[in-house]
């Protein structure tokens, strides 16, 4: 038996409850390792001298190369478990409690793994909305600016003292004009970037958190976007920056003026005791987001800045009714703050989103007191390596979809917003060489697997680019593209299908470059074949294909797939 390789935490994603009588247990082994595992449960708080044990056999759901990982979806009335895992390789049989190995399960009631209390305010719990969400992400300066039209406009205007740069010349009262646009694709939940009253073009370097930038229109123009939207069944997400302000917010203005006597000064991370903007070629000597001088690092654990903060978070939800916040950097941001966010941000609306931007694993910021979900960068990187570059094969794609699925409690999976690219990242269809066939098995793909699908605005008519400006390039309705055609029937199938949005996920095969994996339900499973190497795969005969590309018969040709309905 390969110790070495077998791995619980307890409260953790490896031990928690989901809801009032239902518990998540999970077990790592080495792959091929383990023939059998028993789960054992009893009450902790049990007044006999010894906890009465009961075993539930786990089961093996995920399996890659690395690891085989097992789960127990336990149903009981205690509120305390004890618990332990007894494995059986075939040749020996060992117990793994309280993080020790032993030949026996014969020991003192402390000595065994522990879920104390089973605490409503410490579970995982999300929006329910967010399994049926389809995200289209949107910059607002490159979007719309007229019904189907982004006709490209720089300008400057005047905000108090300030100037507001626009690019482009995209508007919020163009977002609204296309939300049918939107609809007609299939997404039903819109993500914001900045639109605050900013310097920059991409609104990142606050200066205002209460307006909306002139450049792109007022306060009522989003407003009327949020109840336009809700009219039409469709949520909103918006972009918070409270990492950083604008060097130009009158917090940062009063610092440089008046340093260490200045009431903001411990607004701020770090600032020397006579702050100065640098000069043209000199780093700051102040902390900033990154090296830019423009955008200063909040301190966010200062008990003045962290209520003013979070009144912004609570004012947008209040008075326009949005549905989600979006925190930008959100790994940099300090733990109470972000719980402090999410209490007085839910507390006005309990069914809100909060994501966070957390490049990598986000496992420290998802656990039902900070963040809902995050987003899902890896899933863009994965997708990246097995279909546009092909540089893994199916069997290392499958232990990557291991870890996006056993890194979070169950519940929270589904709060992951899944991107192929983003306002920060060149085009994944440029990524793809703009090869079709490369990004359609990756949209298949995201729009299957589990969590929140995220459309940057443009990818559906085949936008391409590598750097800035040009990935954040305008809008272009008329373009005939066939990707459009693409997302459509994926997202259909996604919305057809409650198993796509909800259901279990289990992996079929991985084999050089096929991969198949099922999503069940207790309603329907709908089973997914992709061919992303050069060899014809065979697949389960099936009169219930649903959606099909290169397949003949039973066989599914080079960037081909099959979509099959089980039951």
């Amino acid at each position: 038996m390969n110790y070495s390789a077998i791995f619980h935490r307890p409260m953790s994603e490896y031990a928690h409850a989901v809801d009032e009588t239902h518990y998540i247990f999970r077990l790592r082994t080495a792959a091929n390792d383990i023939k059998e595992c028993t789960f054992y449960f009893g009450d902790r708080a049990a007044m006999s001298p010894e906890i009465t044990f009961t075993s539930v056999p786990m089961k093996k759901v995920r399996s890659d190369i690395y690891y085989d990982y097992y789960e127990v979806l336990l149903e009981t009335e205690y509120l305390r478990v004890a618990y332990y895992f007894e494995m059986n390789d075939g040749n020996e049989k060992a117990y793994y409690l309280g993080d020790c190995f032993s030949k026996t399960d014969d020991v003192e009631r402390y000595e065994y793994f522990q879920l104390p209390f089973n605490l409503r305010s410490d579970r995982v719990v999300t929006p329910e909305w967010v399994k049926d969400a389809v995200v289209y992400n949107i910059f607002p300066d490159s979007f719309a600016n007229g019904k189907r039209t982004m006709y490209p406009r720089e300008s400057c205007i005047h905000y108090n003292d300030e100037q507001c740069r626009s690019l482009l010349g995209g508007t919020i009262r163009g977002i609204e004009e296309n939300l049918d646009y939107i609809a007609e694709l299939g997404c039903n939940c819109i993500y914001l970037n900045p639109f605050f009253v900013a310097n920059s073009y991409h609104k990142y370097d606050l200066v205002d958190y209460f307006h909306v930038d002139p450049t792109r229109g007022t306060d009522e123009d989003f407003r009327s976007l949020v109840q336009k939207a809700h009219s039409m069944g469709m949520k909103v997400i918006i972009d918070g920056v409270f990492n950083h302000t604008s060097w130009r917010h009158e917090f940062f203005q009063d610092v440089l003026k008046n340093g260490k006597s200045s009431p903001y000064y411990d607004y701020f991370y770090d600032i020397p005791d006579e702050p100065a903007f640098p000069g043209a070629g000199e780093l700051p000597k102040y902390l900033c987001f990154a090296y830019v001088a423009d955008m200063p690092k909040t301190n966010t654990a200062n008990q003045g800045l962290k209520d003013y903060f979070c009144e912004v978070g609570a004012y947008w939800v209040r008075e326009f009714d949005i549905d989600g916040w979006r925190l930008d950097v959100a790994n940099e941001l300090d733990d109470q703050f972000l719980r402090a966010f999410r209490n007085v941000a839910k507390k006005e609306k309990e069914d809100l989103l909060v994501i966070g931007e957390v490049w990598e694993n986000a496992n420290h910021y998802v656990n039902g007191n900070m963040m809902d979900g995050a987003m899902n960068y890896d899933v863009r990187r994965y997708c990246g390596q097995f279909f546009a570059y092909k540089t893994i094969d199916a069997e290392e794609f499958d232990a990557r979809v291991s870890n996006l699925l056993m890194r979070y409690p169950k519940q929270a999976t589904y709060a992951q917003l899944n991107l192929l690219d983003s306002h920060d990242v060149s085009r994944f269809f440029t990524e793809c060489g703009e090869d079709r066939d490369k990004m359609e098995l990756s949209i298949l793909f995201l729009m299957t697997f589990v969590g929140m699908p995220c459309i940057f605005y443009g990818d559906e008519k085949g936008l391409s680019g590598k750097t800035e400006p040009e990935y954040r390039r305008p809008m272009e309705f008329d373009r005939q593209d066939l990707l459009e055609d693409v997302y459509k029937k994926l997202i259909k199938l996604r919305k057809d299908h409650s198993c796509l949005r909800n259901g279990e996920y289990e992996t079929l095969l991985a084999e050089d470059g096929a991969y198949a994996f099922r999503r069940s339900n207790e309603n329907e499973a709908v089973s997914i074949y992709i061919n992303n190497g050069d060899k014809d795969i065979s697949v389960p005969e099936s009169a219930n294909v649903i959606l099909s590309k290169n397949v003949n018969g039973s066989t599914v040709g080079k960037n081909g797939y099959v979509v099959i309905l089980e039951k």
